[in-house]
């Protein structure tokens, strides 16, 4: 068998911001022969997998055909805010809520360098680009609430050149999500979400507008599910390693039924540019908020009215819970649907109608499904005992202790800790509990508790003065558990700290 013929390769493009288009290309770079790995009988690794049905020994062209008609490129042209010049920007594109992705930003640390903002007057007309797809031969279309953020003239672009304005008819910050219509004297090719769950391992094809190039498919599997990158409360991505880049947004993910399996919407990236690592909202929630916004022109989300957080394996100890899962209520809302059905700060919600809750994320996303005004039985651990309670779910609204001591008294525990607390009043005249200092290298420290938090509750009692708080822990200590639970009032937020007194 000969060997077959070596081929040059050539550099990628390269593209620089506010810089032309430049395809840079090199010469040969060298050769190099590929064998493919033989099976018994002689049949290759390739061979067996086609015949398997793992893969299409003509790649993805026919594919490509039926689905790339639906894809369009989506330009917005708004009147440009004033923004100056960002010591550090974000590597995403075209990110939703620039605060929660700055956050996550400065999670994931150095990775993550700087791209400064292009300073831009008031007044001026800029145009932003994305991608899209149709979903309807009448014209509605989804893209990223992200590409259309702000108003302005919206218009698509087809594969074949073919502009057409469009209109917002709805779109979803919480998602990023938006819809779209076009209405014309025709009919359009589109495609359909689809109704199997992607798994990880699954091929996917991306089909978008990358740097204004329309009509880009790249290809690659799903890497994993389930995804929380700090874009809201319903984070729920897929991760995938298909190339998307800027312009991506709002571009469908393909199966290899031609279904989409999820609307692209960012990247994580070190230089701004793709490295394998991309972002998309999955079918089965895009799905359920395109209708909404077609049917409304905005989402109704059922409500519970409270405020949550994760249950680490301090937490979990210290309420008597198995297994570090489900969600701790942190606040519940005067007057919700909780108060009315008596959930309590200190609740401990481990299932929704008997089905587990993994996470406080996953326990948003349900509740967020729910239609206003049906029932639901939440299982619920309070003071180490499990108990049920039924709730009608709403309608989501529109918007110094002393220290030193030796011995196991409350102030040898604090000594320990590395926390100072003093009594101070609120300005509503009320007594309470304040940390007033916190050894950088010290437990409390480590668990996150900063000087200013209000300390409200030690396990399941309440405390406002010194001789409260004293006393409260005291009792905690009674129970012979490694951890005490302290409810901690941080600005105008309740969380818990699962904190170790042994």
């Amino acid at each position: 068998m000969s060997k077959p013929k070596s081929s040059g390769a050539k550099r990628f493009a390269v593209l620089r911001k506010g810089a032309p288009l430049a395809l840079i290309m090199a010469g040969l770079i060298g050769t190099t022969v590929l064998t493919a790995p033989t099976l018994p009988g002689s049949a290759t690794a390739a061979e067996h997998a086609v015949s398997a049905g793992l893969i299409s020994p003509s790649g993805f062209a026919n594919l490509v055909e039926k689905v790339k008609p639906a894809v369009i490129s989506v330009r917005v042209r708004q009147q440009a805010r004033f923004r100056g010049m960002s010591g550090r920007g974000d590597n995403f594109f075209s990110p939703p809520g620039e605060r929660s992705f700055r956050e996550f930003f400065e999670f994931f640390g150095p990775n993550f360098r700087a791209q400064p903002n292009v300073p831009r007057h008031r007044g001026s007309r800029r145009t932003s680009q994305g991608s899209g797809f149709f979903i309807s031969k009448d014209g509605y279309a989804v893209t990223n609430n992200h590409v259309v953020e702000g108003g302005g003239e919206v218009q698509v672009v087809l594969s074949d050149g073919t502009k057409f304005d469009a209109k917002v008819i709805g779109t979803d910050a919480k998602t990023d999500l938006a819809l779209l219509k076009v209405d014309a004297k025709r009919t359009f090719d589109f495609v359909s979400f689809a109704d199997k769950e992607a798994r990880v391992g699954d091929w996917v094809i991306a089909v978008g507008n990358p740097f204004g190039l329309g009509g880009t498919v790249t290809t690659g599997i799903v890497s994993a599910r389930g995804r929380e990158i700090g874009a809201g409360p319903y984070d729920d991505f897929l991760q995938i390693d298909a190339a998307i880049n800027r312009g991506n947004s709002g571009g469908p993910a393909f199966n290899i039924e031609g279904k989409v399996i999820g609307v692209n919407t960012a990247i994580f990236s070190p230089s701004g540019g793709n490295v394998g690592i991309g972002f998309a909202i999955p079918a089965s929630l895009a799905k359920q908020v395109i209708q909404d916004l077609k049917d409304d022109g905005a989402v109704t989300r059922g409500w519970l009215g409270v405020n949550i957080q994760n249950i680490s394996a301090e937490i979990a100890e210290s309420l008597g819970v198995k297994g570090a899962k489900g969600a701790l209520v942190s606040e519940v809302t005067p007057g919700s649907p909780a108060a009315r059905a008596g959930l309590m700060t200190g609740d401990a919600i481990t299932e929704v109608n008997g089905k587990p809750v993994k996470s406080p994320r996953d326990l948003a996303r349900r509740i967020s499904s729910l239609a206003p005004g049906s029932d639901v039985e939440l299982t619920i651990y309070r003071n180490g005992r499990k108990v049920s309670e039924k709730v009608t779910i709403g309608s989501l609204p529109g918007k110094t202790a002393g220290v030193g001591r030796s011995g196991g008294d409350p102030a040898s525990v604090l000594s320990r800790l590395g926390l100072r607390l003093t009594q101070t009043r609120t300005d509503q005249g009320e007594d309470q509990i304040v940390v007033a200092q916190v050894d950088p290298d010290g437990v409390a420290a480590e668990k996150g508790i900063r000087p200013g938090d209000a300390i409200l509750q030690v396990a399941d009692v309440k405390v406002k003065t010194s001789d409260q708080f004293r006393a409260a822990l005291k009792r905690a200590r009674t129970l012979r558990r490694d951890n005490v639970l302290f409810l901690v009032r941080r600005g105008k937020s309740n969380l818990f700290v699962a904190v170790p007194v042994k």
